[in-house]
C-alpha cells in the first residue's frame, strides 16, 4: 500500500477483502473520464438508452437504419455513458465526536470508515475528497483520482482532532452548493443537532442532485443510557452540567432519543437518503460491507428515485 500500512486507521486485510466490492452511486454521474458508474449525460457505451428524433448535425452513425427502413424517418439512437465517480467525505470533527466509552471514540471510528472508503475509490479509479469540520475551521481536500492523493487525505485525518462545536448544518448547506458536478457525499457525524435542520440540511443536498449517504454514529453507552449511580454529565461542545441520578431520567432520556432517532431515519427515507445508523461496538468491516453491498444491489436494480 505504498506507505499507508502505518497508518492506525487502516487495515491492510480489511481493504483486501472490501476490495472485491465496488462502491456504485445510486445516482447517475458526471464525469470527466470514463468509469463504472451510470453518467447523466448521454454517450456510446454499449448499454442502449433511448430513441430520439435525427436533428441537422447529428452524427449519422448513431441513426438506427432498421427504423429508418420501417418508418420512413431518422432516429438516434443514445446510449448511457458510463463515468468516473467524484465523493467527497464530509467528518465532523466536533468535541462531541471525541465521546468514548469501551470501544474508542466517535471520531476514531469515522475515520476508520472515511480512510477505508477512501482507499477503495481511489483504488477503483474514483476521485475522493474530504472535509474536515468544527467550529475551529475547515480542512478541505479537493478530489482527485491518483493514488498519491491518498496520502493528503490520509495525512490530515492522522492529524485531526475533535475539538469545539460542531458546524454541521452550515457544512452540509455549503457543500450541498460548493460540490462540482453531482457527486457522492459520505457524511460521517454524530449529527448532535435537532432533526428539522438537519433534514432541511439532508433535502438540499438532495436538490442539488447529490448522492447523499450518513453515516450517524452513537455509541453503544449513549443508546443504552446504562449508568448505575449518579453522575455529573457535561455537554462536550458547551458549558452546560448537570449531576443527577440516571435513574430518575432515564425513562425520558431513551424516549427522546428514541423519538429523535425516528424522526432523523424517517426522514432520509423521505427525501431518498442512504442512511446508516452505527453503533461504534459494531464491527467497522461488517458495516461497510453491508453498505457497499446495499449499494451493488440498489445499483444493480437501477438506483434511487
Amino acid at each position: 500500500m505504498a506507505g499507508e500500512a502505518h497508518r492506525e486507521f487502516l487495515d491492510s486485510a480489511v481493504l483486501a477483502r472490501l476490495s472485491r466490492l465496488a462502491l456504485n452511486a445510486r445516482e447517475a454521474m458526471l464525469g470527466s473520464v470514463t468509469g463504472i458508474h451510470r453518467s447523466a449525460t448521454r454517450g456510446s457505451s454499449v448499454e442502449f438508452a433511448e430513441y430520439r428524433k435525427y436533428v441537422p448535425g447529428d452524427d449519422i452513425r448513431h441513426v438506427d437504419w432498421r427504423v429508418y427502413a420501417r418508418t420512413d424517418r431518422f432516429f438516434m439512437k443514445e446510449f448511457e455513458a458510463d463515468t468516473n465517480l467524484r465523493c467527497l467525505l464530509l467528518l465532523d470533527a466536533s468535541a462531541s465526536m471525541g465521546f468514548a466509552a469501551k470501544h474508542g471514540t466517535k471520531f476514531d471510528y469515522a475515520r476508520r470508515l472515511a480512510a477505508t472508503l477512501a482507499y477503495l475509490l481511489v483504488h477503483q479509479g474514483d476521485a475522493v475528497g474530504l472535509v474536515l469540520f468544527n467550529e475551529r475551521g475547515t480542512v478541505e481536500i479537493p478530489p482527485r483520482r491518483s493514488p498519491a492523493h491518498l496520502k493528503a487525505v490520509f495525512d490530515a485525518l492522522a492529524a485531526a482532532e475533535p475539538q469545539g462545536r460542531t458546524t454541521l448544518l452550515e457544512t452540509v448547506h455549503a457543500y450541498a452548493e460548493k460540490a462540482r458536478r453531482r457527486a457522492l457525499v459520505v457524511l460521517l457525524s454524530d449529527c448532535f443537532t435537532e432533526p428539522a435542520p438537519l433534514l432541511d440540511g439532508f433535502q438540499h443536498m438532495r436538490f442539488q442532485k447529490h448522492d447523499l449517504a450518513v453515516f450517524h454514529l452513537l455509541d453503544r453507552l449513549e443508546i443504552d443510557f446504562s449508568f448505575g449511580r449518579p453522575m455529573r454529565f457535561a455537554d462536550l461542545e458547551g458549558p452546560f452540567q448537570m449531576i443527577t441520578d440516571p435513574a430518575v431520567v432515564a425513562q425520558g432520556y431513551r424516549e427522546a432519543l428514541d423519538a429523535y432517532l425516528e424522526s432523523v431515519a424517517r426522514g432520509s427515507r423521505e427525501f431518498g437518503v442512504d442512511y446508516q445508523r452505527v453503533v461504534t461496538d459494531a464491527g467497522y468491516e461488517q458495516v461497510l460491507a453491508a453498505f457497499l453491498l446495499q449499494r451493488l444491489r440498489a445499483g444493480a436494480g437501477g438506483g434511487a428515485a
